[in-house]
Order: C-alpha cells, then sequence, then structure tokens
C-alpha cells in the first residue's frame, strides 16, 4: 500500500491529551480532546450503534434464526419460533450438537457467500412489514455526520455491513470514502486528503465477500492489515457498540498497537467482556459506562459545539445567519436556534437600557437611528429564519417580538409622548420584517399570528389590551415628520411617511431573499393591506385605524388588477388567513373588515394620515 507519509495536523494552540481524573468526568474529557485535536481520532464502530435502527445485532440475529429454524423444523407448533427465542441457546443444545453462536449458525443455514448474503439482507434493508423509518439512520449516525462535517472526525472503522453511517454523511451533504474490500485499498485517497473515509473491515451486506463467520474473522487480508495497522498507530481510538467477542483478527490487531500519541476512549452501554476488559487495561482506555450510542455522540456533539461558541470570535450578522439556516432543519440543533435569537434580542434591550435614550428634548434623530442600529442583526435573523422555516419555528420568532414589546412603558404623563411610543419602533422593525418575508415566502398563515399577538396593556384612562395590529401601526410609532431622517426632493412632500421609511429601513435585510425592488415593494404593499384588514376587525371603532401605504394611493380599486381586487377575490373560506384563525376563522367578518377598509379609504380622498 502507498501512502504519502504524512500524519493529521496536529493544532499547536491546545493541549492534545486530556485525561479524566477526580475533577474531569470521561464524557469531558472526550469532548474536551476532540475539541482540541479535530481529525485526530478515528471512530470504531460496532452493531451496538445501529440498533435503534432497527438493525440487529450479532445476537439479534442469532436468535431470529434460531426462530427461523425451529418454526421450519416444527410447522405444526404455531409457538414454535417465540419458544426458541426464548431461550436459544436452551433450544439448539437440545436440537443440534455444538455451542450456538452467530458464526457457527449462519455457516450453517447458509455454508456459502451468496446464500449469506441473502439470509442477511432482510436484517438491513426495509421490510414491508416494518415501522415508518425502521433500518435508517438513528441519532448517532447523525450526530456523527455533524462530528464530521464540522472536521472532528475524518476516519470511521465499522465492523457493520449496514450503510447508516454513510447514509447519515449523505443526508448532510458529505460524500465519503468507502473501502469495503481489500481491493479498494491500492486506490483509495489518502486518508488525511480525503473528506471522511469509512473504512468497512467485514464487508458490505450487498457484497458476497463479507467476514461472517469464525474463520473468516480469524484474520485480515494483507492489505487491510496494514491499513488497519496505520489507522490504529496514527490516530486516537473512540470505540462504541463493539463488544470484542467475535472479531479476532480485529482484536490481535489492537493488540499488536502500543498507546504513544492519543488516548483511547471505550463507551460502552453494559459490562464489558473479557476481551475487551483486556485491550481496555492494555491502552489504558478511558471507560464510558452506561451510555447507548445515540447518547454518546449526540452528548459528544452538544459539547463540542458548546466549546465551538466559547472559543469562536464574537458573531458578525453574516455569521449569525448562517448559524441560524444550518440549525433551522437540525432538530438536534434546535436549541442552537434558540439561543442564537435569544441572545441577539437580550443584546438590544441591554443597548438599549444603557443607552437610557431620552424621553425629552431634541433627540428623535439619535434614538430612531439608534433604534435601527440595535436591531440589525435581528431584523436579518427574522427575515431568514421565517423565510426558510416551515412553521416548526413560529413560537421562536413570536417570543423575539414579545420581548420586544416590554421596551415600552405603559405609564402615563410627564415624557415625550412620540419618544415614547418610538420605543414600539424596535417591535415595530421586527413586526414589519416577518410580515413582508411571510408575504414573499407564501407563509401568509404566520401573519395571523404575528398581528394578534403578544398583546400589550396600555394606561390612557383606562387600562386597554391591544394586538400588535393596532399598538404596533406604523401611524402610532412614528410621527409623520420624518424629514430630518428622510429628507424629500427639494418642493416636495412624502405621502406616507411611514410606510416609505419602513420599506427604506428594511429593504437591506430582505435583499437576499427578494432582490427585485418591484417585487419587494408588492410585497411590502400586500403586507400593509392585510394588517390594515386585520386592524380593522378590532372591536373598538376608535382603534380601527389602517397601516396607510401606497394601496391606498390606487384610485380604481375596483380594476382586476389593484390590490383590493385581489385580496377581495381571495376571500374565500380556504383563505390561509382564515385558516390560521384571524377574523375568527369567519369569512364573513373578513369580509366586513375589508369594507371598513373601503369604506374608511373613501372618507380620506386626500389620504392624509397621521
Amino acid at each position: 500500500m502507498e501512502t504519502d507519509g504524512t500524519v493529521p495536523e496536529i493544532p499547536a494552540q491546545a493541549p492534545l491529551v486530556v485525561a479524566p481524573g477526580r475533577i474531569l468526568d470521561a464524557k469531558t474529557a472526550l469532548a474536551l480532546n476532540v475539541h482540541a485535536s479535530p481529525g485526530v481520532y478515528a471512530l470504531l464502530l460496532g452493531s451496538g450503534i445501529s440498533l435503534t435502527s432497527g438493525v440487529k445485532t450479532g445476537w439479534g440475529i442469532v436468535e431470529d434464526l434460531v426462530g427461523r429454524v425451529a418454526a421450519m423444523q416444527d410447522p405444526d407448533d404455531a409457538d414454535a419460533a417465540e419458544k426458541a427465542v426464548a431461550d436459544p441457546v436452551g433450544w439448539w443444545a437440545q436440537h443440534y450438537d455444538g455451542v450456538l453462536g452467530y458464526s457457527g449458525l449462519l455457516g450453517a443455514v447458509a455454508p456459502t457467500a451468496a446464500a449469506r448474503q441473502q439470509q442477511l439482507a432482510r436484517y438491513f434493508q426495509p421490510q414491508e412489514d416494518d415501522e415508518p423509518g425502521a433500518k435508517g439512520p438513528t441519532p448517532a449516525h447523525h450526530a456523527i455526520a455533524q462530528l464530521v462535517k464540522r472536521g472532528s472526525v475524518r476516519v470511521i472503522l465499522t465492523t457493520n455491513f449496514d450503510r447508516l453511517t454513510e447514509r447519515a454523511l449523505e443526508e448532510s451533504g458529505i460524500s465519503p470514502q468507502v473501502i469495503s474490500r481489500p481491493s479498494q485499498i491500492a486506490e483509495m485517497m489518502p486518508l488525511p486528503h480525503a473528506p471522511v473515509t469509512v473504512i468497512k473491515l467485514h464487508g458490505d451486506y450487498a457484497a458476497l465477500d463479507q467476514l461472517n463467520t469464525v474463520d473468516e474473522l480469524e484474520a485480515y487480508e494483507p492489505e487491510q492489515q496494514e491499513l488497519l495497522k496505520r489507522v490504529l498507530d496514527e490516530y486516537g481510538l473512540i470505540i462504541c457498540g463493539w463488544s470484542a467477542d467475535w472479531d479476532t483478527a480485529l482484536v490481535r490487531a489492537l493488540e499488536g498497537v502500543r498507546p504513544r500519541r492519543y488516548p483511547m476512549f471505550w463507551s460502552s452501554f453494559s459490562t464489558l467482556g473479557e476481551a475487551a476488559k483486556h485491550l481496555t487495561t492494555q491502552h489504558s482506555a478511558v471507560v464510558i459506562e452506561g451510555m447507548t450510542a445515540d447518547d454518546l455522540f449526540t452528548d459528544l456533539q452538544r459539547r463540542v459545539e458548546a466549546l465551538d461558541l466559547m472559543s469562536a470570535p464574537p458573531v458578525t450578522r453574516d455569521i449569525a445567519v448562517t448559524r441560524l439556516k444550518r440549525a433551522l432543519p437540525d432538530p438536534v440543533r434546535r436549541i442552537e436556534a434558540s439561543d442564537l435569537v435569544h441572545q441577539t434580542v437580550t443584546d438590544i434591550l441591554d443597548r438599549t437600557a444603557a443607552a437610557a435614550r431620552p424621553l425629552s428634548g431634541p433627540v428623535f434623530n439619535e434614538s430612531i437611528l439608534g433604534y435601527r442600529a440595535d436591531c440589525d442583526v435581528l431584523l436579518h435573523l427574522l427575515a431568514h429564519g421565517v423565510f426558510n422555516d416551515d412553521g416548526t419555528h413560529d413560537a421562536l420568532w413570536l417570543r423575539a417580538l414579545e420581548r420586544l414589546t416590554r421596551i415600552r412603558s405603559t405609564l402615563p404623563g410627564y415624557f415625550n409622548e412620540a419618544l415614547e411610543a418610538l420605543r414600539h419602533y424596535p417591535a415595530l422593525l421586527a413586526t414589519w420584517t416577518m410580515g413582508v418575508t411571510a408575504v414573499i415566502s407564501h407563509r401568509e398563515e404566520f401573519l395571523a399570528t404575528i398581528m394578534a399577538q403578544p398583546t400589550w396593556n396600555t394606561l390612557s384612562g383606562r387600562t386597554r389590551t391591544q394586538p400588535p395590529a393596532v399598538y404596533l401601526n406604523p401611524v402610532r410609532v412614528l410621527p409623520a415628520d420624518l424629514k430630518s431622517v428622510m429628507p424629500p426632493p427639494e418642493g416636495q412632500r412624502w405621502l406616507f411617511p411611514q410606510s416609505k421609511f419602513l420599506r427604506q429601513e428594511t429593504r437591506e435585510p430582505l435583499q437576499v431573499l427578494e432582490p427585485d425592488d418591484t417585487a419587494y415593494q408588492a410585497a411590502c404593499t400586500r403586507f400593509e393591506f392585510l394588517a390594515s384588514m386585520i386592524a380593522m376587525d378590532d372591536d373598538t371603532q376608535q382603534m380601527r385605524l389602517p397601516w396607510v401605504g401606497k394601496f391606498m394611493e390606487d384610485v380604481h380599486w375596483e380594476y382586476d388588477t389593484s390590490m383590493a381586487n385581489t385580496i377581495k377575490a381571495e376571500l374565500t373560506p380556504n383563505w390561509p388567513l382564515l385558516q390560521a384563525g384571524a377574523f375568527g376563522g369567519d369569512v364573513e367578518r373578513a369580509q366586513t373588515a375589508y369594507d371598513r377598509l373601503v369604506e374608511c379609504r373613501a372618507r380620506n380622498p386626500e389620504f392624509r394620515w397621521g
């Protein structure tokens, strides 16, 4: 075998070996070593890692085969298979000579390689009577794929015939180099150069040259032995799901190397057998007891990623968006997405408190520009979050809005009312960004949520609970005179200054999602129209104020091309907003809100709002 003579690069900035002791537990030591030395630990995986997928271990296959043999031997006894499976060793001793074992049984049932291939296929391929998702990658496989993706693991040794590791890697966008027979070794890419190499020591279930029986497991081909020796010599080893009871050649290979570079970690859910105890003693291995493969690797992934966060530089806007987009589709990383948004909102609240923006005096420009700068990262997160989400994380976006809403006080009195109302500007920016994104991504049902929650209590004569469609109306949050921050052309005035200002301030967060300016403006107009309809649904007439914008300029609402006519035609029981609970799910109530908006516009022909 030809090699390039290199070994994995060792990072100089961190210690390579952290041994557990009375203070440091084994799981922490494992995570610290893997994080400090990316790519220098190889995995050795046995059948235990695939157990929760429905793929049987070697002994599980023995039990099933004994049951099948018993059923065929005594076809008149309906319980024959069940009795044999309950005590396979006893049943075998009663009916056959020799000690029952995986190798001997498989050799007796299927004496040739082709016969064994057919016998084993049912244990690795989904069958018609399997549960949905059975024999698919487990949480352990997916966690391993993420460790590979971040560069922590680049070599995987496995005694398994299944393809669950390969499937998990491919589902994560990684194309592994798979070595399942000795003849492939001479042409393989050198280990340090491949993104990840999966070495299937006993072959693949679909191949005819699997290693199953005691005789076959007695020794590896010279090429395999040399490759295995190199991995065991140059890499640290994390062992999981392997008992060491049957694989004579692999046990000998481990016995033949001396630990000198990195500690060995051996995870076992149950008590180690004699062979495993011998190897852990020889290698001074760190034994992690009582953890399933799923628990071990998902825990390792979480700990390594936590160390990433601790050592990472301050999160920039682009990095934050990238992290969120990676976390959204991955259930394992749901907490990471939540923590990212939560911390971003916390930063806004901290800066707002620290700035102590005055409630009196000529400080409007400073306040409105400061709020927008504070919210920049969050607006990008919300835009990309809502756009890429399927509704799974709606509670996360709503929680962010709820916390922003609390910036505003409910105490009346001595302060500048315009500046006090401006405290709702971050919540308005967030709502506008999410609302326009919902239109762009065809998720308008989300508007039913963000226009109704969270409510806010105002103390203006008497306490009244208002929904966002009312208290976040741009006319109530922003003043009509925005010339100081958005000067109009000389001799002109803005017709709807709040609408124009919000479109201007949220354009950049939505630029990537909708690069076409005309389409962006149309999405803003549609959002304003829908928000206005929801506002007109308020029980109290004095609270019914539309989110005035460009749709109010459309002189001919009756034209087929008008926004008003388009939405009017959509008002059926199947309208997404009704299905999501807006207007109480009542199409007649939605029609009434629409009619109120039409009437309101008719009463104000010059569009002098705010």
